[in-house]
Formats: structure tokens, sequence, C-alpha cells
């Protein structure tokens, strides 16, 4: 721009200059700009891998349910445990799912509230990690009955006692040889095809008089049906018991029996490893019962569950 300074004589011209920036300083500014715009389209960075992974069904939890937890810890481990309401827990990995899969459960007596699954692990290099996660158990909803049988199992005399006493002596030693090793593979499947009769938390009065919760699901199968296992285990018991009538109980590992009860044959011997839809005996109505039908129980770590549900969980 330029500009006259002065009079007529001595008009000086001005040349005023409006000053631009130096070629370097532009290119700075260029890179500059350019770096911003490549840093915005740059991928995120990945989120931290350092977290667990639990997934449980049934997805909602109730006082008197067994329960699947599956567990995916964030680094490769060689043994994984946990406690849940007091009970240790023994886990086994699935390399299909490649998750860590155990079966527990919520004791009919459990209060609903909020209780700690507490995991620890030991990785490939004997590093121990450890993680916790609480869960919400809710109040189940369980029906009355009453019901009529022979007057010797509601008032047994002193001979019949003295048998009743001796069959708990054989159960409990039954059970305390549960191993924590898992035996069962896949989803459970029911033992007959037959509709259920009464299922399990019924609280029962026998007679007017004797009150008890029904342990199991009942299923009304015909006398002389095909009573097969639920999945894999191996033949814990199998003998008559005096409430029970013919009983086999079947260990499928990680703490967790299932018992069939009322046969009136059996199929198995105590020691046998059967597999799942092996035939363990037939339906009939031995024991404490109104008649031909069999009663399911799973057990737990001497927890009584419904067994409607276990038969519902998929498995791996």
């Amino acid at each position: 721009m330029t500009m006259w300074v002065g009079g007529k004589s001595a008009r000086v011209r001005y040349c005023a200059t409006i000053m631009l920036p130096s070629l370097a300083t532009l290119l700075m500014s260029l890179c500059s700009a350019r770096a911003v715009a490549q840093a915005s389209k740059a991928p995120t960075p990945a989120k931290s891998v350092h977290s667990w992974t639990i997934g449980v069904q049934p997805a909602r939890l109730v006082n008197g349910e067994p329960v699947a937890f599956r567990v995916k810890p964030p680094v490769a481990l060689q043994s994984l445990g946990g406690q849940w309401l007091g009970h240790d827990i023994a886990f086994a990995f699935d390399s299909r799912t490649k998750a860590w899969w155990a079966i527990a459960g919520v004791s009919l007596k459990t209060k609903p509230g909020s209780y700690t699954l507490a995991l620890k692990g030991m990785t490939r290099s004997a590093k121990e990690v450890s993680f916790q996660r609480r869960f919400t158990v809710a109040k189940g909803k369980y029906r009355s009955i009453a019901v009529q049988v022979a007057k010797k199992y509601t008032e047994p005399d002193p001979e019949q006692l003295r048998e009743i006493t001796e069959d708990k002596t054989i159960k409990q030693k039954t059970f305390e040889q549960v191993s924590p090793e898992r035996e069962w593979a896949g989803s459970f499947r029911a033992p007959v095809q037959a509709p259920v009769s009464d299922v399990f938390g019924t609280r029962r009065t026998f007679n007017g008089k004797v009150q008890s919760v029904h342990q199991g699901l009942d299923f009304a199968a015909p006398a002389g049906a095909t009573v097969s296992a639920v999945n894999a285990g191996t033949v814990l018991l199998a003998r008559p018991l005096y409430f029970e009538g013919n009983c086999v109980v079947l260990d499928h590992g990680q703490g967790l029996l299932t018992i069939y009860m009322h046969l009136s044959q059996f199929e198995v011997q105590e020691g046998d490893h059967v597999r799942r839809g092996q035939a363990l005996g037939l339906v009939g109505g031995t024991g404490r019962a109104t008649g031909p039908h069999l009663h399911l129980a799973v057990r737990w770590q001497g927890e009584y569950l419904d067994p409607a549900i276990l038969l519902g969980l998929r498995l791996p």
C-alpha cells in the first residue's frame, strides 16, 4: 500500500508493507494441522483386557435353586476355585467355550439379599489372581399340600425306628464320598418321559401330623418305566432304604449328586460308572410313596435343590 507524506514540493512516497508470516512458519502450521487430522483418524487404543467376565444361569437367583457359573478370567489359568455362600466351589475348564464352569446352589434356608462370589485362580506362571462379584438372591414361592400315607411312615415302631437310624448312617457315609472332580458333561436330561406330578419345595403334611418339605421333583411315570441317568456319574448307592424305597445315588462331581427313589428294580450296582441316558432301574412305588412314580432329588454339598432348574441349564 502506498501513501503520500508532506506538501506539494516535498512529497515523499512512503511505502507501508503488510508483514506476512515467513515460509517456515507456514510450513510448520500446515504440518501441525495435518498431524491433528491424522491423529483424529487414528484407531482408538485397545481397551484394557484386565477384567473378568462372569455368566450365571438362571439369570435370576432364587433360594432353593442350583446355579451354573461361567467364568472367563483376564489371563490364562491353570486352576480356579471359589467361595459361595460358605461353600468351596471347584471349577473345570471347558476348551470349547474357553471358560471355567461350576455348578453350585442356593439353599432353601438362604434369606433374600446380596451375596458375594469370591474367585481365586492360579496362572500358568504360578501367580495368584482373585476377583469378587455380588449377586442378588430372591425368595422362591412354594405351595403347601396334605398327603395320606401308611401309618408306619408317620408313627414308626421301635424296629422301624432302628431301620430309619441305620439308613441315616448309610446316607451320611454315601454323601461324604462326593468327588470335587467334574464328571458331568453337557446339559442334564429328564430321567423319564412323563409329566411332573409334584414340584420341589412343596410343604407337605402327612396324615395331618408330620410336616416336611418336598425335596425333589416327582414324575408321574407308570410302574416298570425305565429310569435313566440325568448325566454321567458314579453310582455311590444302589440299595433299599426305609423312606426312599429302592434308591440310586449318582455322583456327578463338583459336590453334585442326583438321587432316584421308589424304584421297583435296580439296573446298576454301587461303583458303576454310568453315562447320561444309561438305565439305572425301573419305576416303582417302594418306600414312602402313595403309588408308582419317580422321585428325583438333587443334592449339592449337603443342600437339596430344585431338579427342574438343573434340567433347564444349558451346559457345555
